[in-house]
């Protein structure tokens, strides 16, 4: 054997060995031997019983499972669940402030497109009718908002001349109106003398002189009003076009741009929310011109003047829920009063609540149901809000916004899962 080898077996049973005492020594930790009463590193004696009380020794305070740390615990619970909600609330009121204060700003191009939304869902269902007929659909989209068109400016004509024709007489009627009230004034409960009543028009003179000023302002600011006005009504007819022909291709482009998972139910939230719009836009219609034909033809039976007029206000105002055919209603009164005297005025004006009450009690309920009914209460709400932050316009929206959001929140809080759409691939994984 070579010097080499025994070197490199001497090496291998020193290893050896080595290995053998290291396995013997962890046997020996694993297993120590057992002293009753000492300690020491290896054994450190018995354990305490958990009931044990250690002297000098702060016990660890117990958390509670909303605390993260001992200052959260030091804190009443009723405390920090009033703090978490309080900055919640604060943070969402930051943020509706901040869309609010977006909204008021771009307003002039806000407004336009959701006139021209609930325009869209009025007249969609006669451009499906057309694209059912074989129509083209950039032609059935332009023959529906002519159409529109035509039938807006119709009745506008036919409502401005009446009313032009109409003028003379009711001024001298007025007239007429004026002299009674002051007679009943001089005549009535209040004995008014001639010197009072000469005081109460000076006065009224010279309000009307002292707010000249402001008056003439407010006709400087008409040619403002007059460009904003038509240029969202431009605004309006390109939207509405746009919207009726590449309506779902836009809503589907909105849909891609959120996270997959979320794509589905909000699509259904849209197309439920699109349906409560388009139900609500033609109940809507439907129950404005009713009214408006059933005050209508009281007004033509007392031969009370502008009784086309009227009709047509009674039907924009019937836009407005609960409050706008009552004003309207108001008008066709004072008109009333002013021609035919207070016998045929009270008559209307019984007319007019008759009619409020079938539509508030029989209308509604039936033709538009429970997919868009809301509240009275927060009808009002909506209607004062919308006023404030956008004025008629804010009106007229107010409560379509109000539906269209009830059904929004309902379908995305719920809980069932959409179904799937008629034209989804559905791709599955192989089992390996």
């Amino acid at each position: 054997m070579s010097r080499f080898e025994r070197v490199r077996g001497r090496l291998r049973r020193a290893y050896e060995s080595g290995r053998d005492s290291v396995s013997a020594g962890r046997v020996r930790d694993a297993d120590p031997p057992e002293e009753s009463g000492v300690a020491s590193p290896v054994s450190p004696g018995p354990a305490a019983p958990s009931s044990a009380t250690v002297v000098g020794v702060e016990q660890p305070a117990a958390l509670h499972t909303s605390t993260t740390s001992r200052d959260d615990a030091d804190v009443p619970h009723a405390l920090r669940i009033a703090a978490a909600w309080s900055w919640r609330l604060i943070v969402i009121g930051l943020v509706a402030w901040a869309l609010l204060r977006i909204v008021g700003t771009i307003r002039i191009v806000i407004i336009p497109l959701t006139v021209a939304l609930l325009l869209s869902a009025l007249l969609a269902p006669a451009v499906g009718w057309l694209l059912r007929a074989r129509f083209p659909r950039s032609l059935a989209t332009g023959v529906v908002l002519v159409g529109g068109l035509a039938a807006v400016i119709g009745t506008l004509t036919l409502v401005v001349n009446e009313f032009i024709q109409g003028v003379p007489e009711l001024s001298d009627k007025s007239s007429q109106g004026v002299r009674q009230i002051q007679n009943w004034l001089k005549t009535g409960p209040l004995h008014l003398s001639d010197s009072q009543l000469n005081r109460y028009i000076d006065e009224a003179q010279g309000w009307i002189n002292g707010n000249t000023s402001k008056v003439t302002s407010g006709a400087l600011s008409t040619a403002a009003t007059l460009a904003e006005v038509l240029t969202g009504t431009i605004l309006v007819l390109f939207a509405t076009f746009f919207f009726l022909r590449d309506g779902k291709q836009i809503w589907r482009f909105l849909v891609r741009l959120l996270p997959v998972t979320a794509r589905w139910k909000v699509d259904d939230a849209g197309r439920a929310s699109w349906a409560t719009l388009g139900a609500y836009v033609r109940a809507t219609v439907l129950v404005a011109f009713i009214d408006a034909v059933g005050i209508g033809i009281f007004l033509v039976i007392f031969h009370i003047p502008f009784a086309f007029p009227l009709a047509a206000l009674v039907f924009l105002g019937a836009f407005i829920p609960i409050v706008g055919a009552a004003l309207s209603g108001v008008v066709a009164v004072l008109v009333a009063l002013v021609d035919s005297g207070p016998v045929t005025a009270l008559i209307i004006l019984g007319a007019v609540i008759g009619v409020q009450q079938l539509e508030g009690h029989v209308l509604q309920p039936l033709i538009m149901g429970r997919a868009v009914a809301i509240h009275p209460l927060a009808v009002i709400i909506g209607i004062a809000a919308g006023v404030v932050l956008a004025g008629i316009a804010g009106a007229l929206v107010a409560v379509p916004l109000i539906a269209v959001l009830n059904t929004a929140i309902r379908r995305l809080a719920a809980r069932t899962v959409p179904e799937t759409p008629p034209d989804a691939v559905v791709v599955a994984s192989q089992t390996p």
